[in-house]
Formats: structure tokens, sequence, C-alpha cells
């Protein structure tokens, strides 16, 4: 933790589109410069992005949320405009990563984005790069500098300011349990884990209604990564109900929500979705910029 006092010399921000808000709150931690893009979407789609001079060192702060392929040729243009202007050192802040979940070919033929995407940014002269909660610990391999930062922390103290009766924090399927098992340690709560299952030929997804403890009128926080279409957050919160658990709070990184998730999640009988700020919006109550700037710190 630092203060914002220890600002940093020879260091800018540089606000991308898709995280202005969050490119703000990191400079103001910094103590840095902000050097916001300014951005013209022309009738075809196409982004156009203007900045000022870059300095020596640049953080280019944007996340690569949907729609997932403009917010990352935005962020390929801003470093290439910042290396162009001389830049030695460019880092790239993107709280929420795309195509981390296509890290191998899981179908002969299948191209290995996240693997294309590291060069991209090396050939733009990205040299570092800092992600939230990446959805792939493999997908860190095809990156030469990369730093995964932890939301759980920030997650839990807004957690613990909630009051919640007797809280349980639960994972939606087995692979997230030690995100859930971390998020119940800095609450000292209980924690489970839902075992999901997929039909091999209908793909048809069912969660496990035998639990090991009773969970009955408590309040429940189903945390994830990523919240896309909601069905896992769905799934888990059916199980919970028919197990008479009290109030369901949804909360993870990144809130992707895509079309009607929202309103579905709500549907459901969930009181409140709560994510960061990795993807700005309506459920972005918790905010990123002091583990990211803590993380920028230990680097300049």
């Amino acid at each position: 933790m630092f203060y914002l006092s220890e600002t940093l010399t020879g260091v800018s921000v540089v606000a991308g589109p898709g995280s202005s808000d969050l490119a703000n709150n990191i400079a103001t931690r910094l103590g840095a410069p902000l050097n916001v893009a300014a951005l013209r979407i022309f009738s075809d789609g196409e982004s156009n992005i203007k900045l000022g001079k870059a300095g020596k060192n640049c953080i280019i702060v944007q996340s690569t949320h949907p729609p997932a392929d403009t917010h990352l040729m935005q962020l390929l243009m801003m470093a290439k405009k910042c290396t162009d202007d001389g830049a030695q050192h460019i880092c790239a802040v993107i709280p929420y990563l795309c195509y981390a979940r296509q890290d191998r070919a899981f179908l002969e033929g299948e191209v290995v984005s996240i693997d294309l995407m590291a060069k991209l940014f090396e050939t733009v002269g990205v040299k570092h790069i800092i992600t939230v909660d990446i959805h792939s610990q493999l997908a860190l391999s095809y990156f030469t500098s990369i730093q995964n930062v932890s939301s759980v922390p920030l997650l839990a103290e807004y957690a613990s300011k909630m009051n919640l009766h007797d809280p349980i924090a639960v994972s939606p399927d087995e692979g997230g349990a030690n995100r859930a098992k971390e998020f119940a340690r800095y609450l000292d709560i209980d924690v489970l884990a839902l075992k999901k299952y997929r039909h091999r030929v209908t793909g048809e997804v069912t969660v496990d209604e035998k639990l090991d403890m009773d969970i009955s009128k408590r309040d429940a926080i189903v945390i994830d990564d990523i919240i896309s279409s909601g069905g896992s957050v769905i799934k888990a919160a059916e199980v919970l109900q028919k197990k008479g658990i009290g109030r369901i709070f949804a909360m993870c990184a990144h809130a992707l929500l895509i079309r009607e998730a929202a309103q579905k999640i709500k549907s459901a009988g969930i009181q409140e979705i709560i994510s960061t700020n990795s993807v700005p919006g309506e459920y972005s109550k918790v905010d990123l910029s002091s583990e990211i700037a803590s993380a920028l710190k230990s680097r300049y």
C-alpha cells in the first residue's frame, strides 16, 4: 500500500476508451499525468485514436471487454503511438484480458488466440502486462512479462460491509474452489464448492444437489471470475434455493453480462450483482485502482 504523496516520476497514464474511469483513478493514486485517448468511430465501425505525445514510460489502461476485438485494436493503436513517440517502456494494464479462454487448440485446426495476442503486444512495443484474475493460468505462459493481480481481497473487503447473515462463500463449480476458499479466508466464513456436470452428448449442465453442510437461512455469496451469460450463477442459485438458503449475492471480477444476462440473474432470485470496474457499468462497484497501482509501483 502506498500513498498519493509517493508519486512516480517520468511516467504517464494513457486512458483508453474502454477504461477511462479506472485509468483516472490509477493516475490519481500514482500522482502521474493522464493522457486521455480521443476516440472517433467511423460509420463502418473502424476506430480512430488520437493521443497527446507520449512520455518515456507509458502505462496504457484499456480493458478488452466486449466488443473485445474493437477494444483490443484500440489498445494496439495506443501502444503503437507510444512506441512511435519514443517511449522506452510501455506497460499495458488490461484488467479483463480477452481470449484468455482460448489458450489451446481444443479441436483440430483451431487458432490459439491468446498466443496471437501475446505476439501482437510484443510487436507494438508492449514490454509488460498487468491483468486481473485471468481465467486461464496456461494463458499466462504465452507472455514474456505478465502479472496477474487478484481482485479477491477487494471483493472480500466490499462483502465485509454488506451486513450479511451467517454468510457462506459458494463456488458455482469445483474449478473455482480455490478462489472461493481464498475469499472465505479473508472473511473467516464457510465455503462450499458445487459440483457441476456437463453431458457429453447434449451439453446440458446439471449441478449435484447433495451438499455437505446445512445452508438454510444463511446468506450466500456466489463468487466467480467471469459472469458472462449468467448460466453458472443461475444453476447455483437454483440448488441453493432448494436447500433453503437465505439471500443470494453474485460477485465476480469481470461482469460481462452478455445480452439479457443481468435480468435473468435477478429473475433467478439473486439479490445483487457485484463486480469490479474491470468492465465499466451498473454493477462495477469495486474499484481495482488500489491493487493495480500497487503492482505498478513495484515496477517503477
